[in-house]
């Protein structure tokens, strides 16, 4: 029996597809293709190895920095265009970083994580395309020693505003924001183009700028409520 032949099912359709694809292809944009893909394959299995993240995929245009403060669990999928990054320094400044991300979380087109302190990402989680995640601020607005508008803001130092706690199983959409202190709990879904700055309770949903409360799971009727 051949090589081919004695693979596993699964692999053995994802082989057939992608020389389908290059074969139906003309030579040179195959070949080409054919680059850019054990580009990926090989960028992959380098970041895998570096975070101790098995079966990691990680998409073009992909910025992963502060590699020695990041966590990753198993099964993780990026599509393209992630930022992710650990701050240890920024001018006169360092931090401590810690950013935890468990196994099967998917990260849709260019969403970016950027962390001073502590993020926290559970298991199972969707993040949907263009999303933003931070525990910090350019600049201090609250309290003493707060920033100058005369300043420019890459120029002001980073202020620390709280961790971001994920739980298992959330859905994030596109373009939400979300700013720490905050905790969205297992199994909540944040609509589209929403900001969070409040916790959100498990099993819940919410949508807007300030994001409100719109449904609840009701576990004895297995439906989503209207609040």
């Amino acid at each position: 029996m051949s090589e081919l032949g004695q693979l596993p099912p699964v692999k053995q359709g994802k082989l057939a597809r992608r020389i389908k694809q290059f074969t139906s292809e003309p030579l040179p944009w195959a070949l080409y293709m054919l680059a850019v893909w054990a580009f990926a394959k090989f960028r992959s299995r380098m970041y895998a190895s570096l975070l101790k993240a098995p079966h990691l995929n990680v998409g073009p245009r992909c910025s992963i920095r502060g590699t020695e403060c990041i966590t990753m669990g198993r099964d993780i999928s990026i599509y393209g265009g992630l930022w992710l990054e650990a701050v240890q320094h920024y001018r006169q400044q360092s931090f401590s970083p810690k950013i935890i991300i468990g196994d099967n979380v998917s990260f849709s087109l260019d969403v970016h994580i950027t962390c001073i302190e502590r993020i926290e990402i559970g298991n199972g989680v969707l993040f949907g395309s263009r999303v933003h995640v931070s525990d910090h601020n350019h600049g201090r607005y609250v309290g003493s020693d707060q920033s100058h508008p005369q300043q420019a803001p890459a120029e002001r130092e980073l202020a620390a505003r709280g961790p971001v706690i994920i739980e298992d199983n959330v859905w994030i959409g596109d373009n939400v924001i979300i700013l720490g202190p905050v905790r969205i709990g297992t199994g909540a879904v944040v609509g589209a183009n929403s900001v969070i700055s409040t916790d959100v309770p498990a099993a819940s949903m919410v949508v807007g700028a300030p994001a409100k409360l719109v449904k609840k799971f009701d576990d004895e009727l297995n439906v989503w409520k209207k609040v």
